[in-house]
């Protein structure tokens, strides 16, 4: 018996690995959520939003490497799919978004709730076609996972919806082979960086995610030339425990060791990463770049030698041409700064600080209402936390947070919308991280701007009864922006948010909500929560006047947040 589109569709997906479908249902999906619910290993979750949905198969895809899978019905149910595919496809990772489309015959006549998907996402997604034929499956199929994971993007496939139940006349299974190559320069270019590090007198490392599988080769690297290793916020996951060369972030979440790392240094070797931020880059130093994308190099900082590669095979071409170097003191100062900073840092997370003297002085400033110091809460939670969790974080200043008070050491994994840099990534995330690991702990650190802007899917984690622990940090403010606007000199507009008891909502949704709204109550809290079975909202009023300050503050910085607090007082004067 021949097979229906939709059942090609699905036993491929079966055949893949791939565990669970996300999506809405409706009716143009229908054929394809039948099949899935009658094929056995593969299962359907129901979210509240298609957003949601995508983040989530974005999500379980950054951490298997495989194929992540979304589904959006006709219309407005596809459109929904679009930021979290955008960030599936800005964090370079394998999704396949199966979108609903209205009856064949109605294509191109403006009928209901049509969207030319082809067109929507033409940006997003490295493959997009629309199934018009039974017969151009399993063919079709094939070339949009094949892209997807080939390329490590998103691919869309567009299936109207009286086209699922029509059976293919040549039926045969999908196939999929699909092996990596592994890539490396070419001799002359190896000798030519090697010859350039071999000259260098002090080296820093700026080491990022595409470095991940060349753990050991940038350990022995970082050995050999005495480097200091400074880290992308991605790099965390693998590079930040039991690392004796790391000296944590740089940009704007970053710490004073590793601007003055980067600073000092006369040769800057770039592995697998393409940090955005030229400013904080140093001037007036040789620059060495390793990166698979060839696209990269030199993108961000003009390279004096570009490697297009994998990261671990090129270093391993390199390492037997670099010459040790004997000199540690670049390397031992970066140190000393970063252990320096981190006493520091350890100081401003105990919740006793604003009982000291210099924690009273500084409270009377800016914690009047001794709401819970953010570092502290982040402490607290990476005390707390498994030493296998996944943890998955809101952009903003949970970020900020998460970077300089989580450490990455043992098997912990990290998800955010890092290069999107979407609002409301960190709870969906860590909803398909829950299904993907249904056996390890799952953190999500939310900014309450974040959990409220898709507050709804709360009701997924209820249903499929996913013990994730929901970390809110609620300042009634969008944390990010009040900083970036007084940074710029501006008082602090449209930030302010009139919160509900994000605990009380928890609570009345069936799951457990435990709120904070101290600093004495912090450590039984946030104990509490991770020895609570089954979903757990923590919700903590943090103090929304905290500052982050950079790892390189500038004289223009400080004089915008004089202003900016200057207007803001005159303000509140006024009304």
């Amino acid at each position: 018996m021949a097979r229906t589109v939709a059942r090609v569709i699905v036993d491929a997906l079966q055949e893949l690995g791939v565990r669970h479908v996300f999506g809405v249902v409706g009716d143009a999906l229908n054929p394809l959520t039948e099949a899935v619910r009658t094929t056995e290993g593969v299962d359907w979750v129901g979210c509240r939003h298609e957003e949601a949905a995508a983040f989530a198969a974005g999500a379980q895809s950054q951490l298997s490497g495989t194929l992540g899978v979304c589904m959006g019905t006709v219309g407005p149910g596809s459109v929904h799919l679009l930021n979290g595919l955008y960030d599936a496809a800005k964090s370079r990772t394998p999704v396949l978004a199966i979108a609903g489309q209205v009856p064949l015959a109605e294509l191109g006549s403006d009928y209901f709730q049509e969207v030319d998907n082809d067109l929507l996402f033409r940006d997003v997604a490295i493959f997009r076609a629309t199934v018009t034929s039974p017969d151009q499956l399993p063919r079709m199929l094939e070339a949009a996972v094949r892209a997807a994971i080939s390329e490590s993007g998103v691919a869309v496939l567009t299936v109207p919806g009286d086209l699922g139940e029509r059976e293919l006349t040549e039926d045969r299974p999908a196939r999929f082979p699909h092996t990596r190559p592994v890539t490396r320069p070419d001799e002359p270019g190896i000798r030519a960086a090697a010859d350039l590090l071999n000259a260098a007198g002090r080296v820093t490392l700026l080491v990022g995610r595409g470095a991940r599988d060349a753990h050991e080769e940038v350990l022995a690297l970082a050995e050999r030339l005495a480097a200091p290793m400074v880290l992308t916020l991605k790099a965390k996951e693998g590079f930040e425990g039991e690392n004796p060369y790391q000296v944590g972030q740089t940009g704007l979440i970053g710490n004073p060791a590793a601007a003055h790392a980067l600073d000092g240094c006369d040769t800057l070797l770039l592995l697998g990463t393409d940090f955005p931020y030229r400013d904080w880059y140093p001037t007036d130093c040789k620059v060495v770049q390793i990166d698979l994308q060839e696209r990269n190099l030199g993108r961000r900082v003009a390279v004096d030698a570009g490697l297009a590669g994998d990261v671990a095979a090129t270093l391993r071409a390199l390492l037997p041409h670099l010459d040790g170097v004997a000199d540690r003191s670049h390397l031992d100062a970066a140190r000393k700064r970063f252990e320096e900073w981190r006493t520091g840092q350890q100081q401003l997370a105990d919740p006793a600080h604003d009982h000291r003297l210099l924690g009273r002085l500084r409270s009377a400033l800016d914690n009047r209402s001794h709401d819970v110091r953010p570092e502290a809460l982040a402490a607290a939670v990476d005390a707390c936390a498994s030493d296998d969790a996944i943890f998955t974080c809101d952009t903003g200043m949970a970020t900020v947070w998460f970077s300089r008070f989580v450490t990455m050491h043992g098997g912990r994994r990290m998800l955010g919308s890092y290069n999107l840099g979407s609002m409301a990534n960190a709870m969906p995330q860590a909803l398909g991280a829950q299904l993907w690991a249904p056996d390890r702990q799952v953190v999500a650190f939310c900014g309450d701007g974040g959990l409220s802007m898709l507050l709804g899917d709360l009701m997924t984690i209820k249903t499929y009864r996913l013990p994730v622990k929901l970390v809110v940090f609620d300042n009634r403010r969008l944390g990010m922006v009040k900083l970036e606007q007084e940074q710029a000199g501006l008082a602090e507009f449209g930030t302010e948010l009139d919160n509900p008891d994000f605990a009380a909502v928890a609570t009345a949704l069936g799951l457990t909500g435990i709120r904070v709204t101290g600093p004495g109550q912090l450590l039984d809290g946030v104990r509490r929560a991770f020895d609570t079975p089954g979903p757990v909202v923590l919700e903590v009023l943090t103090n929304p006047q905290e500052l982050a300050v950079p790892g390189k503050p500038t004289v223009q910085q400080g004089w915008g947040f004089a202003i900016a607090k200057v207007k803001e007082t005159l303000q509140s004067h006024q009304s």
